[in-house]
């Protein structure tokens, strides 16, 4: 029998959403697969879908391998009590999922990406210029812009996913003309 690994917890704030972090024994960070999809109002179930698609290699490159969530312990806390296990994911496949939602139209998992994105560049930019900031004013900044990119996402409507898909429909009806010998932007054949 193996050895269970013992994670410990803190709590992030991501702007206004605050979320689970683990940091293994290794040193590395993880998120439970439920808050990395609820992150972006989805069933924890979509993101373990999402591991075995051929999304996840899309984004992470081919050498990348099935994941499976690891089933990780928590560390107990004194006079705590709750969760004492929970699926992990490393941050660049909760990163990826966030991503995947972007290109599948959730208006929730953009603003979290852009945020999260802009926020990283502030961070190098503010240490190129030597600008300090606490990480209440860096979350606050976050919350803003999120709230921002909300809003601007909410009068886009569907339309900003409406033309892929219609894209993709359109390219599939295409594809399926030519493989059927069918030009489909060609003029119709004179039949006498």
């Amino acid at each position: 029998m193996t050895e269970s690994i013992r994670a410990t917890r803190a709590s992030v704030q991501i702007g206004s959403l605050e979320v689970d972090a683990f940091m293994l024994p290794d040193g590395s960070y993880r998120m439970s697969q439920a808050q990395v999809a609820q992150a972006v109002g989805k069933p924890p179930v979509n993101a373990l879908r999402f591991l075995g698609s051929k999304a996840i290699k899309g984004l992470l490159g081919e050498g990348y391998t099935d994941y499976t969530p690891q089933q990780i312990e928590i560390e107990s806390e004194e006079g705590k009590q709750g969760q004492s296990r929970f699926n992990a994911l490393p941050l660049e496949v909760a990163t990826a999922y966030w991503v995947n939602q972007c290109f599948q139209g959730n208006k929730q998992a953009l603003a979290l990406v852009m945020a999260l994105a802009t926020e990283t560049l502030e961070r190098r930019f503010d240490n190129a210029f030597g600008v300090s900031r606490t990480e209440t004013e860096r979350n606050q900044r976050l919350i803003q812009r999120n709230q921002q990119l909300e809003r601007a996402l909410a009068e886009l409507g569907e339309s900003f996913a409406l033309d892929d898909l219609l894209r993709g429909e359109r390219d599939y009806f295409e594809r399926l003309l030519r493989e059927n010998g069918i030009d489909p932007w060609g003029l119709p054949k004179n039949e006498d």
